[in-house]
C-alpha cells in the first residue's frame, strides 16, 4: 500500500555524498524512516537509489522526495530533469517533486514550471507536486495556477532559531504541509543552554529536544544524519512530549538566523 501522506519526519539527505548517502539511507530505512528526501542539486541522487534498492525495504512503502533545481525551470528541461532523477533514483516514479526555489526574478514564469510539474504529475512521474523555499505571495500564486491540483507541501527552513512563524501559519491555514529542513540549524542546536536544560529535563539531546519542536508545531521535520545512532535518537524524538513551559522558552530562542539564504533567494517573509 503506497503512503498517501507525508510520513511525520523524514531522512534528510542534503550533503551526503558517494558510500556516506548510500549507508546513510539504507541505515535510515533499517531504522523505520519511510520518507527520504533527496534533490538533483544534492548530487547524490545515484547514491540514495542504491540506498533504497540495497535496503530490502518495498519501494512502495518509501515515500521519496526529490527537487528540480531553478536552472531547470523551462518545460522540456523540468520534465527532462525529473525523468533524469528516476533514471539516477533507479524508480519510476517519485512519490513527491518539488520546486527548489522559485525562478529567481522569475525569469522562468511560474505558469511554465508549474504546468510542467503537473503534467508530470499527469504522466506518473511523480505522485504529489509541491515547493520548496516559496513566500507566501508565491504559494498563493502558485495555488491559482495549480487549481484543482494541490500542493502537497512548501519546504522552508525551521528550526528553533528560525521559527518562520508567518510562512508556517499562511501554508498551514491552507491545509498544506510545512516540511521544515535544517531543524537542527547544521548542529547550532547542540550548544545552546536553554535547549540543554530541556534536553535533560527530559533525559534527551538537545537535537531531540529540537525536531520535538519541530514536530509539535504540526511540521515534518527532515534532519540529517549519518550515523545510526544520531538517525534512530531523531526518530526517537518524536515520542517526547514538551511542555507548556518547555515551547515557551524554545519559542524565545527565534532570532531570525537563516541559514539558507543563497543570492537566488527571494524576498523573505
Amino acid at each position: 500500500m503506497a503512503l498517501d501522506t507525508l510520513p511525520p519526519i523524514g531522512m534528510g539527505t542534503y550533503r551526503l555524498t558517494g558510500d556516506t548517502a548510500r549507508d546513510a539511507v539504507r541505515s535510515a530505512l533499517s531504522l523505520g524512516y519511510r520518507h527520504i528526501d533527496t534533490a538533483r542539486m544534492y548530487d547524490n541522487e545515484s547514491e540514495v537509489g542504491d540506498g533504497i534498492t540495497s535496503s530490502g525495504i518495498p519501494r512502495r512503502d518509501i515515500f521519496l522526495t526529490t527537487k528540480i533545481w531553478h536552472d531547470r525551470l523551462h518545460y522540456s528541461d523540468l520534465m527532462n530533469s525529473l525523468k533524469d532523477s528516476l533514471q539516477r533514483l533507479k524508480t519510476d516514479h517519485v512519490d513527491l517533486t518539488l520546486i527548489h526555489w522559485p525562478s529567481p526574478g522569475d525569469e522562468v514564469p511560474m505558469e511554465e514550471y508549474l504546468d510542467a510539474l503537473r503534467d508530470a504529475q499527469r504522466e506518473g512521474l511523480t505522485r504529489f507536486v509541491g515547493v520548496s523555499n516559496f513566500t507566501n505571495a508565491q504559494l498563493d500564486n502558485a495555488r491559482v495556477i495549480l487549481g484543482d491540483t494541490p500542493i502537497l507541501t512548501n519546504q522552508v527552513e525551521v528550526h528553533p532559531f528560525l521559527a518562520n512563524r508567518k510562512v508556517v501559519s499562511h501554508v498551514q491555514e491552507l491545509g498544506i504541509k510545512v516540511t521544515g529542513y535544517m531543524p537542527l540549524a547544521v548542529g547550532r542546536v547542540m550548544d545552546d543552554e536553554t535547549l540543554q536544560g530541556i534536553a535533560h529535563q527530559h533525559n534527551a539531546t538537545p537535537a531531540q529536544i529540537a525536531i520535538a519542536w519541530v514536530a509539535s508545531r504540526g511540521i515534518v521535520p527532515i534532519p540529517s544524519s549519518t550515523r545510526p545512532e544520531h538517525q534512530k535518537s531523531n526518530l526517537e524524538a518524536l515520542d517526547i512530549e514538551l511542555s507548556i513551559d518547555d515551547i515557551d522558552a524554545i519559542d524565545k530562542l527565534d532570532r531570525n538566523e537563516r541559514i539558507a539564504n543563497p543570492d537566488i533567494a527571494p524576498d523573505w517573509d
